[in-house]
């Protein structure tokens, strides 16, 4: 919803329904992922995309009837279908897209969820998105936040038990689904939610205030990572010199780190790329990331540099485990040379290690191409 967010929320201030269809499942080479959106507008407008271009105008005529009716629906477009190849999916892929009017009556906390959401500030929109036993959840909703929740699912129980899950899932911004039983049985099976989770995007922080940092920064904003520069010397750590990081902060790189996850703003989707190749600043600043429950850790440096790091690790006391987090020498073998070349590969094995791929060549290897996020289908978070 996140990339539609502008145009909803105008023609609900106007009160003017809409229908929106969202990808609340995937499976195998999905198209788009989940919580992908696409409104259909009050002037037949449509904005958005659930499955870059396949499925469109099948959700089209789906999202126009759920406005016509006021009944919402869940479809599934894919490779298992009869009408797989007249919908256009034929990537092999399989989405499933709920389909809503959304308008002030139906979804009267939109307001505050768009500003949280421009806000940085985490909150997530549950929806019940399939109901097997019929009994009248299609569509409830229940918006969490941090401290408190608003609206229902259908029971007190079924709230309860799905604010204290999503509270969860909120706090390492996972999107995904939840299954319950019709009172909110945790073993049940008989509800599945759909959790949208908008948290603040997460920290790349990068130490080095050198041009392969610069680089970096443009390829992690890029990426989604809200980007830090880090470096204890203030003459070359300027913004003039980082104009695509959105803070330039002047430290020492093991005392910053150290101060940000005391105060709670690391967490397990940081990643910490150590650029400066410089023993008095990577090797401290590595003792403390390696111990925290980041994403990523790499740092950058010759064969050489790497064996006198290990060493020097070592001789500070970390356990084998802790140092074999570290991605170092940083990057995936792409044969890069230019300080840009250098970021993309530093990108890339970032996004091989968040979604389990090899980072070798698509056209050299067999099967899937896209990781199932999960093991069960819909990316069912339990």
């Amino acid at each position: 919803m996140r990339e539609v967010l502008d145009d909803l929320l105008r023609w609900w201030e106007a009160d003017q329904p809409v229908g929106m269809g969202t990808v609340v499942g995937t499976w195998r080479s999905a198209p788009r992922p989940a919580g992908a959106a696409m409104l259909v507008g009050p002037d037949g407008t449509a904005v958005g995309s659930v499955s870059g271009g396949c499925v469109e105008g099948a959700v089209y005529e789906v999202a126009q009837e759920a406005v016509r009716t006021g009944q919402p629906a869940t479809q599934r477009y894919g490779v298992s279908d009869d009408d797989a190849f007249a919908v256009g999916l034929t990537c092999g892929g399989i989405i499933d897209v709920y389909v809503e009017k959304v308008d002030r009556r139906s979804f009267p906390e939109l307001g505050s969820v768009a500003e949280s959401i421009r806000a940085g500030e985490p909150v997530a929109v549950v929806t019940v998105v399939d109901d097997l036993c019929d009994g009248g959840r299609l569509g409830g909703r229940l918006v969490v936040w941090p401290e408190r929740a608003s609206g229902t699912l259908g029971s007190e129980r079924l709230d309860a038990a799905a604010a204290d899950d999503v509270r969860g899932m909120l706090a390492s911004g996972r999107t995904g689904t939840l299954r319950y039983g019709h009172d909110g049985q945790r073993r049940g099976d008989d509800l599945t939610l759909f959790v949208a989770s908008y948290a603040p995007p997460p920290r790349m922080i990068v130490f080095g205030a050198i041009d392969f940092a610069a680089a970096v920064a443009r390829v992690g904003g890029f990426l989604g990572y809200r980007v830090t520069v880090c470096d204890a010397r203030p003459v070359f750590a300027t913004t003039r010199r980082f104009p695509d990081a959105d803070e330039v902060v002047v430290a020492w790189p093991h005392r910053y780190l150290a101060t940000e996850a005391e105060a709670g703003r690391v967490d397990e989707r940081t990643v910490v790329c150590v650029l400066t190749h410089d023993p008095k600043f990577d090797v401290p600043v590595l003792e403390i990331a390696l111990r925290l429950p980041v994403a990523y850790v790499g740092a950058m440096g010759s064969r050489r540099t790497h064996d006198d790091r290990i060493a020097r690790l070592k001789e500070a006391g970390l356990a084998p485990a802790e140092i074999a987090k570290l991605a170092s020498p940083i990057g995936l073998d792409l044969g890069a040379r230019t300080p840009e070349e250098t970021a993309v590969s530093i990108g890339a094995e970032i996004i091989a290690l968040r979604w389990g791929g090899t980072g070798g060549r698509l056209a050299a290897m067999d099967g899937r191409i896209h990781h199932d996020s999960s093991a069960r289908p819909g990316g069912d978070s339990r």
